[in-house]
């Protein structure tokens, strides 16, 4: 097997007839080498000489992207040009994201599986909230991922940003593996917890919220450019950052690692801790993305637009709230639903001052500051500990 650090010795080539001279070059630049006879030059080893090369054209080189003329929206350069970076932020977050990957396998159930089948392992409160959980989350990351591959990425372009949305669609596809990953591993009904946005009120209405902001990107007829279209797209990053990925998920985050820090349900709560810290990043990306587009086009940002705004704001905390009712009806793990009330008017304020909305609910404090630690979670804090996979190096893997 070859090591990156073997010494690679040069193959022996059959010796090959000595190449004909090239003809004197002509001063006249009608004889320059096209572009396949430089090739074949190339694939022959013939040496070229520099004068016969031919040069860009003027025409030719104003084609090059230059980063200050790239825009979030509504740009002229070519998408397919990735340099040079006008939004570095973008990159880095592409990068971060590729160097927090991880794959749902890695994580071991077994112990969750045991204390699910056991008669005693978990009251009926925390199975209700652990089903109502996945009910919520299973199909939430496929919304989040059709909004970004069938919608949002076409609007935007700005290619390192597009760079970043690839890997986050992936990730999207990932939570959603992860999900089901849960719902296997435990034997729950498949039809009750991926319906569940069809048949639960509470998770419905959230999902309802939703789609109206995904349609309107995904329709085949809408596109940016002007004032009304715009804003449009801008409500509709705001809604997915802030209020889905920034406001939604955490009433559902906060319950499962409460459950894993008493010990319970702990492979779910792993990958929540992962999940968690993938969503974070998308929240500051998607933010970034808004206070950028904002401060290109700082005309969309009318007092007008920033009420409508913060309507859908409060609308987002009252339906998270009554979502929060609904999977704790009486309070369970040391949690009730009046103690979220505090988290998601704290949430709320401070994504609205992320995107340079005043706070709407003046004083609230976070009642869960231990979720803040969990979104620096650190991957190999006990990786080698719970994977139970095995990898295959590239020259073991089976191609059929």
């Amino acid at each position: 097997m070859l090591s990156w650090d073997d010494e690679v010795t040069p193959v022996a080539r059959p010796a090959q007839a000595p190449q004909p001279a090239l003809a004197p070059a002509s001063s006249s630049a009608s004889h320059a080498l096209s572009p396949n006879a430089q090739m074949n030059a190339q694939l022959t080893n013939t040496p070229m000489n520099p004068a016969l090369v031919a040069k860009p054209t003027a025409a030719e080189e104003s084609r090059r992207v230059n980063a200050a003329d790239k825009r979030i929206i509504n740009g002229q350069t070519d998408v397919n040009q990735l340099v040079p970076f006008k939004y570095k932020w973008a990159w880095d977050k592409y990068l971060a994201g590729c160097a927090n990957h991880w794959m749902p396998q890695e994580i071991n159930m077994q112990r969750d599986i045991e204390l699910w089948k056991n008669p005693n392992g978990l009251t009926e409160d925390e199975r209700r909230l652990v089903k109502r959980n996945l009910g919520f989350f299973v199909t939430a990351d496929s919304l989040a991922a059709n909004n970004i591959v069938l919608g949002t990425y076409r609007h935007i372009t700005a290619p390192e940003c597009r760079q970043y949305l690839l890997r986050q669609a992936f990730e999207e596809a990932i939570h959603t593996h992860a999900y089901q990953y849960i719902v296997e591993s435990l034997g729950l009904d498949e039809g009750e917890i991926f319906n569940a946005y069809h048949e639960v009120a509470s998770i419905r209405d959230k999902d309802e919220f939703l789609i109206p902001f995904i349609d309107v990107l995904t329709n085949p007829e809408f596109k940016t450019g002007t004032v009304e279209a715009d804003q449009t797209l801008l409500r509709s990053l705001i809604v997915f950052a802030c209020l889905m990925e920034g406001l939604f998920f955490y009433v559902g985050f906060t319950q499962i690692l409460a459950l894993g820090r008493q010990n319970k349900m702990m492979g779910a709560a792993e990958q929540y801790q992962y999940i968690l810290r993938d969503e974070s990043m998308h929240c500051n990306f998607g933010i970034d993305l808004i206070n950028t587009i904002k401060l290109e086009n700082p005309h969309l940002w009318t007092a007008e637009f920033r009420e409508e705004i913060k309507s859908l704001f409060l609308r987002a905390v009252e339906l998270e709230y009554r979502y929060a009712e609904d999977t704790m009806p009486r309070g369970v793990l040391g949690l009730n639903a009046p103690m979220f009330k505090g988290y998601l008017r704290f949430i709320a304020n401070r994504r609205a001052q992320q995107i340079g909305l005043d706070p709407m609910f003046p004083q609230e404090e976070n009642p869960f500051p231990w979720m803040s630690e969990m979104i620096d979670l650190k991957k190999e804090r006990n990786f080698f500990e719970t994977r139970v996979i095995e990898y295959q190096t590239g020259g073991a893997l089976n191609w059929e």
